[in-house]
């Protein structure tokens, strides 16, 4: 290849090479979102309704009572509450649940998340020592385990239906002249 060509064709490959590498090769393709977080605009976590924060809570903590929750903070602003669940005798679930209600145009925007932490039963056995002065030391299994939960998953609950359902909850409990505002339209 003579020496002018190459001068010619070696800067537009590199010019090339290093707009594929910052992207400009994938024009109109959409970056991969770190765990698929995207941060797009999604009603799943949140719903606005015609009513102040303090009233919408409130319905929040009543949906998560008539579902057998354990409210561990309720405010005026905010709920939290967990249920466990035990699917099989050595696992079980926690649902943690966090309501947080905030005024927004003289409505509420109220917002929810749960978390779910897995639990498996994991069993340890003990075994003791004697000391013996002039044998040293001896080792005798006592024969007894000790059982322990230990957390192996834990996750932010993704499920659409899940959260649609406790806004519906959530709108049973509020006045029936409330709804929210995708009632409205």
């Amino acid at each position: 290849m003579p020496y002018s060509l190459l001068r010619l064709v070696l800067p537009i490959c590199l010019v090339a090479s290093v707009l594929t590498a910052c992207g400009g090769g994938q024009a109109g393709k959409p970056r991969p979102a770190l765990l698929g977080e995207t941060f797009e605009f999604d009603d799943m976590y949140s719903r606005v309704f015609a009513t102040r924060p303090e009233v919408a809570c409130e319905a929040a903590r009543r949906a998560l009572l008539g579902q057998g929750y354990a409210v561990g903070r309720a405010e005026a602003a905010s709920v939290e509450a967990s249920k466990n669940f035990q699917p099989e005798s050595d696992s079980h679930l926690q649902l943690a649940v966090r309501v947080s209600c905030v005024p927004q145009e003289g409505k509420a925007l109220v917002f929810v998340s749960a978390l779910q932490d897995r639990y498996a039963l994991r069993r340890s056995a003990n075994s003791a020592s004697l000391g013996v002065s002039a044998l040293g030391s001896v080792s005798l299994p006592i024969g007894s385990t000790e059982d322990s939960l230990v957390r192996v998953a834990s996750s932010t609950v993704q499920d659409a239906e899940f959260y649609a359902r406790f806004f519906e909850r959530v709108q049973s409990y509020l006045p029936a002249h409330i709804r929210t505002v995708d009632d409205e339209r």
